[in-house]
């Protein structure tokens, strides 16, 4: 099959065809559209080396993971890797990934892909305060679109989830089911998103009319490691809290141990709600109740809004939110001790808290 059969089928010229599958401002929507549906029937597939030659493009979407993460290789990229190359597929591009250990490592690949041309632009998950990934694109004119947003918005594209939004509504049903005292467990110190979240928690509990106790906000903790030892500091206050929010799923599970040891059940002693939608959350007792997010969609809307964003559109045109869905578990209700009986018990149960919990931050 090759371009001449196509030219034949709608009766334009091969520049046409060419320049219509090339993304030229000079053709229609229309004969793009005619285009891309004779492409498809006929099952025309252009060369990608021919088309890098013509256009100074390669087609394809650059992705680099830094695995050395705390969650660099979760379960969770499959579904967005999978969204992100179906997304390129059906515009006949496609995604390369790669993999760095360093955020130094990130930009030497970034700059290898640019320069070798197996980029176009790029997808840069996990968005940091300030990034330094999108600081060396920009500088270099580079495209790229964000999964998150940053302290410096200039000339970024994104598509994030409202975070902050999730959990201010977690505070606010904390509040709607009797709590009065509702801490707070944050992310990585260094990632935007925990700015977000923080806020957000911050606010539900304001509009629920509740004071803050800054000794109920801890963090960082981004494993269950640390989300136990956290919990254990909240837990050893004068009151107790009786409800914990956390930024992260796997902060979350770490309260669940940290309820184990003290003997007290997650739901009624102390309430959980937490953010991610991670598989870990179904398999506790009670299943975590908290705000999930559609992984395979990110991997789909950014691919195309960094296709977008090759083509041509403005940054400040591709910005694009929406938000986490609650997974109602049994890990949050009313509170079954008030914050003065919980801490009577508590205050009994401390000679049984295991060794070195306190310290524990792998």
């Amino acid at each position: 099959m090759t371009i001449l059969v196509v030219d034949v089928a709608l009766g334009v010229t091969k520049s046409t065809v060419s320049r219509a599958l090339n993304g030229y401002p000079d053709i229609s929507e229309r004969m793009r559209r005619r285009v891309k549906t004779a492409v498809a029937e006929l099952g025309y597939r252009p060369l990608a080396q021919a088309q890098a030659i013509r256009t100074g493009r390669a087609r394809a979407l650059g992705l680099v993971l830094q695995i050395e993460e705390h969650d660099g290789r979760r379960p969770f990229l499959t579904a967005f890797l999978a969204g992100g190359s179906e997304a390129a597929s059906a515009a006949m591009w496609s995604l390369t990934v790669s993999t760095a250990r360093s955020t130094e490592d990130t930009q030497d690949t970034l700059g290898r892909l640019v320069e070798e041309r197996k980029a176009d632009g790029f997808i840069l998950p996990r968005t940091y305060i300030d990034d330094p990934r999108a600081a060396f694109l920009k500088a270099r004119g580079v495209p790229f679109v964000l999964y998150g947003r940053t302290a410096d918005t200039s000339g970024c594209a994104w598509y994030d989830i409202l975070g902050e939004r999730a959990r201010e509504a977690a505070g606010l049903r904390l509040a709607r089911r009797g709590h009065r005292r509702i801490a707070y467990i944050g992310g990585g110190v260094e990632y935007n998103y925990s700015v977000l979240r923080k806020q957000g928690f911050l606010d539900g509990v304001h509009r629920a009319g509740l004071a803050v106790d800054p000794s109920l906000i801890v963090g960082p903790a981004v494993s269950s490691a640390q989300g136990r030892a956290e919990a254990h500091r909240l837990l050893a206050l004068e009151p107790p809290p009786t409800a914990i929010v956390c930024a992260v799923d796997a902060a979350a599970l770490g309260v669940y141990r940290a309820a184990a040891d003290l003997g007290l059940r997650i739901g009624s002693d102390l309430s959980v709600i937490s953010y991610d939608g991670i598989p870990e959350g179904l398999a506790v007792t009670p299943q975590l109740t908290t705000f999930a997010v559609d992984n395979r969609r990110a991997g789909t809307r950014l691919a195309e809004l960094l296709i977008e964003r090759v083509e041509g559109a403005e940054p400040e045109e591709l910005r694009e939110t929406e938000r986490a869905k609650l997974v109602p578990g049994g890990s949050d209700g009313p509170p079954a001790r008030n914050p003065a009986q919980l801490a009577a018990y508590l205050s009994a149960m401390r000679n049984v808290v295991p060794d070195g919990v306190e310290a524990e931050q792998v």
